[in-house]
């Protein structure tokens, strides 16, 4: 075989081998592309029966286009906590003992601050205090004692509640005022705007002597004549008269930034028993209450009080047990559940003698806050906050109280001092009544 022969076979042999690879090769790729199918007989490869139902037309591509590449799943951004108000961030800041003394309103004792009073304000924190008519004589003794009593709160978390029972009439404890009408002698009158006018002139007069809350208006209905409490310091026998007029002076006070606590729930218009002296009872149902009694306070409610006072009387009808003052049914069932009151609850005074004569004072504050109230008014005598102090910090050591529901009561009454924008700033040291006076004489003369 010559040269040229042996090269023509040679290249052959090359292009056969080529070839080959080749071959190969496509089929390889033709497999990767399109791998056989392992559907059973009779199915297409998406698993139905017959053939696939996605044929190929003229018109139409071999294979749907590809969905064009997203941006890959995220997840939602988490939900920001919600911010604390400026009284949620001051409560974490108080200790246990500041919260049950802000739950307090005490008496004070004398005519002019001493050591006990700075005790019980600086060291015990009380949140409030009540003056009654042995503790003024002068406008300006007044403005005096209650600037130092401020003096001594400057450590407290929240500025001190100064209050005051000055309702008109028989109840009047602010010294150098003309005597203002009495409820029923506004509620004769029929005149909304008349008691509205005489509701500011009590907001002006309590505000130009350093207080900041009054124990007014009285919403009792004086239905029973016998009544030897509420009788003329209420508006009218009626619903409506009481409403009508009770709401309006509610709103002068609140008018002058002056807080208004409306009284007496339930309703303390037909006791025939003293509450000062000994425990009322009163036999109406819920159903009484709620056609009659409840009228006003719905009603203020509804307009905005910012805080209701519950009476020391026994309802037996709906709580055989407790007084309305300690009754959980009465005050977290009826008042905050059936009435929607969302504002601060206070007790009457606890050393009254319907509390005082049956319930040690310490029982009655803890029980008094188990059934939903707010404040724990003790009017009289240094030793009954003692006790009271001593009795909440041991419930809530026990696990009987617990210190989440002191917080709700503290938050609230923070709330208050803050829509109030109240302070511990100081009173004028002489506070002018002139133009005051002069105002109410012309309200009663034009009457």
């Amino acid at each position: 075989m010559n040269l040229n022969m042996r090269n023509i076979q040679f290249r052959t042999i090359v292009l056969t081998i080529s070839a080959i690879l080749l071959l190969s090769g496509c089929a390889s790729h033709e497999l990767a592309e399109n791998p056989p199918s392992t559907s059973a007989p009779g199915q297409n490869q998406n698993g139905n029966g017959g053939t696939n139902q996605h044929s190929v037309t003229p018109d139409q591509p071999a294979t749907e286009p590809a969905e064009p590449a997203g941006e890959p799943d995220q997840q939602p951004p988490a939900e920001e906590p919600p911010t604390k108000s400026a009284i949620e961030k001051q409560l974490e800041k108080m200790s246990l003992d500041e919260k049950l003394g802000t739950m307090i309103i005490a008496g004070v004792e004398g005519k002019k601050a001493d050591a006990r009073a700075k005790r019980m304000i600086a060291q015990q924190h009380v949140g409030g205090v009540i003056f009654y008519k042995d503790n003024v004589t002068t406008p300006s003794g007044v403005a005096a004692y209650v600037n130092q009593l401020k003096t001594w709160n400057s450590g407290n978390a929240s500025p001190l509640l100064v209050t005051v029972d000055e309702e008109g009439g028989r109840v009047a404890r602010l010294p150098g005022l003309v005597a203002l009408p009495s409820g029923k002698a506004v509620g004769d009158t029929g005149d909304a705007a008349y008691a509205g006018r005489i509701g500011h002139l009590l907001g002006e007069a309590s505000k130009a002597m350093g207080f900041n809350v009054d124990y007014a208006p009285v919403l009792d209905i004086n239905s029973n004549p016998n009544n030897p409490v509420i009788g003329d310091r209420s508006f009218g026998a009626t619903a409506d008269r009481v409403t009508k007029m009770g709401l309006a002076v509610m709103e002068g006070l609140q008018s002058e930034k002056v807080v208004a606590v409306v009284k007496h729930f339930p309703g303390h218009g037909d006791t025939s028993v003293d509450s000062h002296l000994e425990l009322p009872i009163v036999y109406k149902s819920l159903s009484q209450l709620k056609a009659f009694e409840w009228r006003p306070f719905q009603k203020a409610i509804g307009d905005g009080a910012d805080v209701v006072m519950i009476a020391h009387i026994l309802f037996p009808k709906l709580d055989e047990k407790w007084p309305a003052s300690l009754s959980k049914r009465i005050i977290t069932d009826e008042l905050r559940g059936t009435l929607a009151f969302k504002g601060v609850v206070i007790t009457d005074d606890l050393t009254m003698g319907a509390i005082a004569k049956h319930y040690g004072m310490g029982e009655a504050a803890v029980q008094a806050v188990k059934a939903g109230s707010d404040i724990v008014l003790i009017a009289h005598e240094y030793k009954n906050v003692d006790a009271v102090i001593a009795a909440l910090r041991k419930s809530v050591s026990k696990g009987e109280l617990t210190e989440d529901r002191i917080n709700k009561s503290v938050l609230r009454i923070l709330a208050l001092k803050e829509k109030y924008e109240l302070s511990d700033a100081k009173a004028a040291a002489v506070p002018d009544l002139k133009a005051i006076n002069a105002a109410i004489q012309k309200e009663i003369a034009a009457k």
